[in-house]
């Protein structure tokens, strides 16, 4: 199917049939405005493929509906146009293709949804207060899904007032810097983004980890360095997101790889940043974020909001009482390496304090004292070790007395589990874990010390999770080989198999 004569010139196969579509005559057919016609002459190519593989015109008249919010008049010309295309197809075409396509039965529990809607949907039912943003592809579609939805689940029943707000800010800078004031404001604060605006965000993250302001970012990655290939997909910002912001530290980060853990990790990620009072990284990509995938339904958060360590009059009336009238905002009282903190509102005359993004005591007052510093610091550390037990643990997959295990995370998860089948078939079976947050469970190195050989697959070039994973457990690294690829695709069963067998000698 084609619309220009150099194509059937080119293609010379003689199993191929062409068949030239006359899309400018069937345009003409109908009243479209000329600046509108390149984008409507997409409707002559779902016509066409409406016939090809039997796709029920209602359903797509409902997709129309939904895509235009029931607005008559261009769910109508692009449904004329649909309609023609189709009706040309079947008096031309010899018979319709191979392969048909059908209505479902009752899907059950089963729903369709983008990752960045499923990460959207989530935050809102995580108590998502403020999102600042600036629009980059395919971070943008998270946004999107939240002004579809905010409107839906958070308003005031009583008022009719919003309980939430989104600001478009003038660059991701900008962004980010809101939503550290609204999180040291106390409010569930969180922004999205997708590797170059991630790089501008850098700064701001350091900010954010020093002075213990909560939020979330949420990175949906794209082929890069530069502006690379933004409709692409990749997985190469997991080393730069881990490292981002300059001097010592460490980050949270949240690895889903399918749209209920898009859900599950939005509303938990809010959780995970109050508690420990740091900023909170969501990585997922393209594939995931801009695609719509079947998933379950999604489940209601399990347990109420957890806002962490924050203190209101009577809370620190209590910290006073108890710690002999002594309180600071960075003094770690618990000794987990997290602080209690006050937020704007605490009328209580012991409440405030200065958020500083350079070096300051227990009590945030400023010093460049080095024992101080050393100690705030190591604080600070500390904290990553308690967040091990609050982050999603990894998936472990096991077969029987297998040598060779598979580590993997977030969308190449389908092509390893396919991999994993065509490699029983050959007889090589084969572990699976599958990383979904670091820092790293102690899950991970248990697994490496069980297998001769461990297998990190990623779509990166340069192995960045196996980087990673070199750092954790360097006594182990010999036993970690690399399966990367990085052409803007998602990785295939295919790939993994053929590159596995071919280092395996096989």
């Amino acid at each position: 199917i084609y619309n220009s004569d150099s194509i059937k010139e080119e293609c010379s196969r003689e199993d191929i049939k062409i068949y030239p579509v006359p899309v400018k005559t069937i345009l003409q057919n109908h009243d479209i405005p000329n600046n509108l016609k390149d984008y409507v002459a997409n409707m002559v190519y779902i016509g066409v493929l409406a016939y090809l593989i039997n796709i029920d015109m209602d359903c797509i008249r409902e997709a129309l509906d939904f895509h235009f919010k029931g607005k008559p008049k261009p769910l109508n010309a692009n449904m004329a146009i649909i309609q023609s295309a189709f009706d040309w197809s079947m008096a031309e075409f010899e018979k319709s293709a191979t392969y048909q396509v059908e209505k479902m039965g009752d899907p059950h529990d089963y729903i369709m949804a983008s990752g960045n809607t499923a990460a959207a949907i989530g935050s809102i039912y995580g108590g998502l207060q403020y999102c600042a943003w600036y629009p980059i592809t395919p971070a943008t579609g998270l946004i999107d899904s939240l002004s579809d939805y905010f409107p839906l689940l958070r308003q005031d029943p009583e008022s009719g007032k919003n309980t939430y707000a989104v600001v478009q800010a003038e660059d991701e800078l900008s962004a980010v810097g809101m939503t550290i004031g609204a999180g040291w404001a106390g409010l569930r604060s969180m922004t999205a983004t997708s590797g170059p605006g991630l790089s501008l965000m850098a700064e701001y993250l350091g900010l954010a980890y020093f002075t213990e302001v909560p939020i979330v970012v949420w990175d949906v990655q794209r082929v890069g360095p530069s502006t690379g290939m933004p409709t692409r997909t990749a997985q190469a910002d997991l080393t730069f997101a881990n490292f981002i912001s300059h001097g010592d530290k460490k980050h949270i980060i949240l690895l889903p790889a399918n749209i209920d853990e898009c859900f599950e990790f939005a509303w938990k990620s809010l959780d995970i940043a109050g508690g420990l009072q740091t900023p909170t990284l969501v990585l997922i990509d393209l594939d995931l974020g801009m695609n719509h995938w079947m998933g379950k339904r999604f489940s209601y958060p399990d347990r109420p909001i957890d806002r962490g360590k924050i203190l209101w009059e009577e809370d620190l009336e209590r910290i006073l009482d108890e710690n002999n009238g002594t309180w600071g905002r960075y003094m770690d009282i618990d000794h987990d390496g997290i602080p209690y903190r006050t937020v704007p509102g605490n009328m209580h005359p012991r409440s405030a304090y200065f958020a500083r993004g350079t070096g300051h005591d227990e009590y945030a007052r400023y010093t460049e004292d080095p024992e101080i510093w050393e100690k705030t610091m190591d604080r600070i550390a500390k904290k990553m070790e308690t967040a091990v037990s609050m982050l999603p643990e990894p998936v472990i997959n096991k077969d029987t007395n297998s040598k060779i295990g598979l580590i993997a995370f977030g969308t190449t998860d389908d092509a390893v589990n396919e991999a994993r089948c065509l490699l029983k078939q050959k007889g090589m079976a084969t572990d699976y874990l599958r990383v979904r947050a670091i820092p790293f469970d102690i899950a991970i190195r248990n697994f490496i010390l069980e297998h001769e050989t461990v297998y990190v697959i990623e779509l990166n070039r340069d192995g960045q999770m196996k980087q990673l994973l070199t750092l954790e457990a360097p006594d182990l690294a010999y036993r970690l080989k690399l399966i990367a690829h990085a052409d803007g695709l998602p990785m295939t069963a295919l790939y993994i198999v053929n590159h596995l067998l071919a280092q395996e000698g096989k």
